[in-house]
């Protein structure tokens, strides 16, 4: 069973379907109404947001410039880092 139905779409959705019509050789019709079945088929994808991560280091170390990025690298491997 079809049912006639008007959509308003978008300049890109619209050549994006009229390209794999061509490309398949079938009307925009059924380019569109495969294409819509693949997306309604497609796994959803989570709104949910991931839980943020924190990195809990401790307080600072006591004369430690944590904008020397050298020095902090010499810290954590050791003087013959590189």
């Amino acid at each position: 069973m079809s049912i006639r139905t008007t959509v308003t779409l978008d300049q890109d959705v619209y050549e994006r379907v009229k390209q794999e019509s061509r490309s398949h050789q079938i009307s925009f019709k059924q380019a569109l109404n495969a294409l819509l079945r693949t997306g309604l088929a497609a796994p959803q994808v989570s709104d949910r947001t991931p839980p943020e991560t924190r990195l809990n280091l401790g307080p600072p170390l006591p004369g430690v410039n944590y904008d020397d990025i050298e020095g902090l690298i010499e810290l954590a491997e050791g003087p013959f880092h590189r």
